[in-house]
């Protein structure tokens, strides 16, 4: 179940906020997926799920990590550099994935993302593959943060929405700081009072939308009440619906 990887690079995005890039056997994984690290710690195993930020074709494995106040293990992760060994899961696991929506032929559907601080990850990894562009007539991502030192990955978004115009539509939230053409405010807000369809320029509907939420429960918890309104249900396999979630605590 466990394997030893190598860390060999970590970008620190700010004093808590970091990512690791880590060499390691893993088997074949789908993008939205989540791996585990650990370590020993008076003789026993302590391990956290972070999901994949990297595409499952990548040389490395990549995660977003940030320091949790009297964490047992993100604090052991923060202080880990180029050339130190981590135990990891030796496969993926999860169902945040594309492959767990409806499938359509018509491409008329949107595709929105709803995450917030490091739960980013699995929608940037899955964003890094063909099949959201390939399936969907357009890919929406809200990241929302609470200051703007916490927008993690900010080029390579920005780049994505450079390489697809058409397609590709960024909404950030920063809450409490003003940042230009951000939103300022908590994403399930916004979605009652419709500034984030209004920033896409799409509506959220049963019949055009799929939503994929990733973040802390209590945004998870708010914003489905606020898309059930609108008429969406949540998604499951006996029983295809438009909402597809996973709480990251």
């Amino acid at each position: 179940m466990w394997t030893t990887g190598q860390v060999v690079e970590r970008i620190d995005w700010n004093d808590r906020l970091f990512t690791l890039k880590i060499k390691a056997e893993l088997a074949p994984f789908i993008a939205g997926q989540f791996i585990k690290l650990s370590q020993q710690i008076d003789g026993r195993r302590v391990a956290r799920a972070y999901s994949l930020v990297n595409a499952p074709n990548s040389d490395y494995l990549e995660v977003l990590a940030v320091v949790v106040e009297n964490g047992q293990l993100s604090p052991y992760l923060h202080d880990l550099t180029a050339g130190d060994s981590i135990q990891i899961t030796a496969a993926a696991a999860g169902f945040m994935t594309l492959n767990e929506l409806p499938q359509s032929d018509d491409k008329q559907s949107d595709l929105w993302f709803l995450a917030t601080g490091t739960a980013v990850g699995p929608f940037i990894s899955i964003m890094e593959t063909q099949e959201p562009w390939q399936r969907f007539k357009k890919v929406i991502l809200v990241y929302g943060v609470r200051e703007k030192k916490d927008l993690a990955y900010l080029d390579k978004l920005q780049a994505l929405a450079l390489a697809y115009p058409k397609q590709f539509t960024l909404i950030l939230s920063v809450t409490r700081e003003t940042v230009d053409g951000a939103l300022d405010e908590r994403i399930p807000d916004a979605l009652v009072n419709g500034h984030i369809e209004e920033k896409a320029g799409a509506k959220l509907t049963p019949e055009h939308s799929q939503v994929m939420l990733c973040g802390n429960p209590g945004m998870i918890s708010e914003a489905v009440i606020a898309l059930k309104a609108k008429g969406m249900v949540k998604n499951l396999r006996r029983a295809p619906g438009q909402i597809t979630m996973e709480k990251y605590w």
